[in-house]
Formats: structure tokens, sequence, C-alpha cells
């Protein structure tokens, strides 16, 4: 690990701790050239996603606008923030141990209602409602009906 402060390539660990969220590993390290110390952090490179939108575009994934969806679906609901986050946790897990560098819009969408419909009825419905963009009323009460028909069955 290069010095930050003299530039010599040799240092050596003085300490080491995992983070808060015990994503990464955090270590103290020391110069054998100037003796000083610094901090470095460690963690696990992922494969970037990437999400094909409707339209054909490519982005890469991005986990803040999902949670902002769910947010957004779940507001004034009576859905923990924490549980929201682990959803989004829970998606981002499923799609970096799928193996597949390129996911859909769509494919998330359904994975988002998927684990609202399991949470709360009223903030799948209006997770659906943008991201089905329904047309009429004819296509939400379709939906609706879909959801009771799910609910009973798995009764």
């Amino acid at each position: 690990m290069k010095c930050p402060y003299c530039g010599y390539q040799e240092s050596r660990v003085v300490d080491s701790r995992p983070t808060d969220d015990n994503e990464r590993i955090r270590r103290r390290r020391e110069c054998l050239r100037c003796q000083r110390r610094f901090t470095t952090y460690e963690a696990v490179e992922t494969v970037p996603i990437i999400v094909i939108k409707k339209s054909g575009m490519q982005e890469p994934f991005d986990r803040e606008k999902l949670l902002r969806g769910l947010l957004r679906a779940c507001e004034k609901r009576p859905v923990p923030v924490e549980q929201i986050e682990q959803m989004v946790d829970s998606i981002e897990g499923e799609l970096q141990t799928s193996g597949s560098r390129e996911v859909t819009s769509g494919a998330i969408g359904e994975m988002a209602l998927e684990a609202l419909r399991e949470v709360d009825e009223v903030a799948y419905v209006r997770f659906a409602s943008v991201y089905r963009s329904f047309q009429d009323i004819g296509s939400f009460l379709k939906e609706l009906e879909n959801l009771r028909n799910s609910h009973t069955v798995e009764k």
C-alpha cells in the first residue's frame, strides 16, 4: 500500500477491524520508511449490475433509486424504514448472486412488487400504479382483483 505522505510502497498493518456496517475492513497502517500512520478500507468488489430500461437505455443499478421508490410507495403506511431497507438489501443481494451482469428494469420492478405484496397491500398497489403505468381505471381494477385473488388463494 502506497504511503500517502512519502509515497513509499511498503507498510505494515497495525490494526484491523470491521466497520460499523460490517461491509468493509478498516486497517491502520504504518509506513516502513517514514513511520507515519494512515487508514485504509478494504471492501469486497462487486460486479456492477446494468439495468436495461424499457426504452432500451442502460444505466448502472442504483439502490438509492429503488429505495426512494419503495419509500414513496410506503409513505404514511405502517412500514418501518428498516424493513424497506431490508427489502432493498434483499433485492440487491438477489441481483448480485444471480450471476447476470444485466437485468431489466421490469425484473427489478417485479421483485419490488413481490416484496411489497408480502409487507403492505396498499404500498403494493401504489407501486404497481406507477410501475405498471395503469392507463385507465379498468387496468387498475384488474390489478386489485389479481391482488384479491392471490390473497384468497394464500389463505
